[in-house]
């Protein structure tokens, strides 16, 4: 079997692990996340707080939201991550063509997550305290309009920073990346997933506390996002739509922030 079929192999193993992975994490969004909320509950506009208190944090209820978190991150930000997950394997099997490239992909992807699962921690601990100060509803959404409205600001003004925008040339640029900073072994692909991680935590951090705003178990909200987040990583024009969402978010917050809307 000659490399260009081999390559071509490997495209096809880890786009399907990857198919696989996308499928489960949205499925077991869709399915409540633990949470006993089906997926009718989820795509409903809620009235009055459908009636709920926002449920009890423990030790159990504060892992479950961890989780829940974590796996919605992996759901909305793996897709964006698949040309630069196949790029590395293609990489890997092109520096050694006798080996199997699948090792240092995983290795490379499992420190991408590891950096969204610390983000999800420092998520859980915001919506614990928004909970706790009764701005949270049990829909997981901000029911004041300042704390939603000052979200979208932030987030707004995010996305004009030159931070902002050297980390999302950095995610919009894999074969960069990777010929720059790439390092042997499935430990250097773990680091090089977590500094790959890092530039696209600089890059949506703002963009996923707006679940805070939309409601953290809304699925619309949550593919919305997913969705935007994918347009302005690939598209060509990714980064102007970065800039016009920036201005449009900023205009949105104040809005409601003067109770305009």
């Amino acid at each position: 079997m000659n490399l260009e079929s081999v390559l071509k192999r490997d495209r096809w193993v880890v786009m399907g692990g990857l198919a696989l992975v996308l499928a489960m994490a949205w499925g077991y969004l869709a399915s409540g996340a633990g949470t006993g909320m089906g997926v009718h509950g989820m795509t409903s506009i809620p009235s009055a707080g459908m009636g709920m208190e926002p449920a009890a944090w423990t030790s159990v209820y504060a892992a479950l939201m961890f989780f829940m978190w974590w796996i919605m991150m992996a759901a909305m930000m793996l897709p964006s991550a698949a040309p630069i997950l196949l790029l590395a394997a293609a990489l890997n099997r092109k520096a050694r063509p006798g080996g199997m490239p699948y090792g240092a992909t995983g290795f490379f992807a499992a420190g991408y997550l590891v950096v969204w699962a610390c983000f999800s921690v420092v998520a859980v601990a915001a919506q614990w305290w928004l909970t706790q100060n009764g701005v949270l509803s049990a829909m997981m959404q901000a029911t004041s309009g300042k704390l939603a409205g000052g979200l979208l600001i932030a987030a707004g003004l995010w996305q004009l920073t030159p931070i902002k925008q050297a980390c999302l040339r950095h995610c919009r640029s894999p074969v960069q990346f990777l010929t720059r900073r790439r390092r042997e072994g499935n430990y250097g692909a773990l680091a090089m997933g977590l500094e790959h991680g890092a530039y696209c935590l600089g890059c949506c951090w703002l963009l996923m506390a707006l679940l805070f705003v939309g409601g953290i178990m809304n699925l619309y909200w949550i593919a919305g996002l997913a969705v935007y987040v994918l347009g302005e990583k690939l598209l060509p024009v990714g980064q102007r739509i970065g800039l016009a969402a920036g201005a449009a978010l900023v205009l949105w917050g104040v809005a409601l922030v003067g109770g305009l809307i």
